[in-house]
């Protein structure tokens, strides 16, 4: 891709656009667009008016811009986290009908946990996750066991820090945090109580490949003082169908 005079590459500034877009700013203008991406206001309109063109961008009548569905389709084509979600969503469904809470599975993506699906109940506590949300690895329990069973290159970098503080038990302090990580590759699941938010505790379990490593996290949030023994046998049990039905074959 050619650079332009300031040295970023049209790749760099498609993807500087598409950032600009979160699960809360579903809408922009091409300037609003422009300013949160760094770029010139020419350069924004000339390239998200490429965008547009190719579907992957759509535009109301009112000239703002949302991301088009041309986007969503492409993503999905072969997408391996579509695979593991469509393998995990009936175990999922089984969870959520007897725990009745918050159901989640993610998948480590560029140092974060990414939330794939989500399954709530009208009654279900208080959890910030969202579908196509992140959270740091070592601030919630899906992150912990991708963590804890995932490349110790990985485990190294993440304690290298920072350790960014979300909730009010967050580990910050990388002892603490390394001294967490075993006890989850000892117990094969993560609790994680006020992780995130004072009222709830996030129960993890790993999805592993036949080498052992982590390759999704099923979880659940529950309240914080719900007891977590339920919650982690049905996740140990669902992980174990997750597992089987990506070894079948396809």
């Amino acid at each position: 891709m050619a650079n332009s005079p300031s040295g970023d590459s049209v790749t760099d500034r498609i993807v500087r656009i598409l950032e600009t877009f979160t699960p809360t700013r579903t809408v922009q203008t091409a300037s609003d667009i422009g300013r949160r991406a760094g770029l010139p206001p020419s350069t924004a309109h000339r390239v998200v008016g490429d965008l547009v063109d190719a579907g992957l961008l759509d535009r109301d009548p009112e000239g703002r811009v949302r991301v088009g569905l041309r986007l969503w389709e492409l993503a999905t084509r072969s997408s391996h986290a579509l695979r593991v979600r469509q393998a995990a969503l009936p175990a999922m469904e089984r969870v959520q009908a007897r725990v009745r809470e918050h159901t989640q599975l993610a998948i480590l993506e560029q140092d974060e946990a990414l939330f794939l699906e989500r399954l709530s109940h009208p009654q279900a506590g208080a959890n910030i996750t969202r579908i196509a949300g992140r959270l740091p690895l070592h601030a919630a329990s899906s992150g912990l066991v991708l963590l804890a069973f995932g490349d110790p290159e990985l485990q190294e970098r993440i304690l290298a820090g920072p350790l960014r503080r979300v909730g009010p038990s967050t580990p910050t302090d990388p002892g603490a945090l390394r001294r967490a990580l075993a006890e989850v590759r000892r117990l094969g699941h993560a609790i994680a109580p006020g992780y995130i938010e004072e009222v709830s505790t996030g129960v993890a379990v790993p999805v592993r490949d036949r080498a052992g490593r982590a390759i999704a996290a099923l979880s659940v949030v529950l309240p914080r003082e719900a007891p977590t023994a339920p919650a982690v046998e049905e996740l140990r049990r669902a992980a174990r169908d997750v597992e089987s039905a990506l070894a079948a074959p396809a």
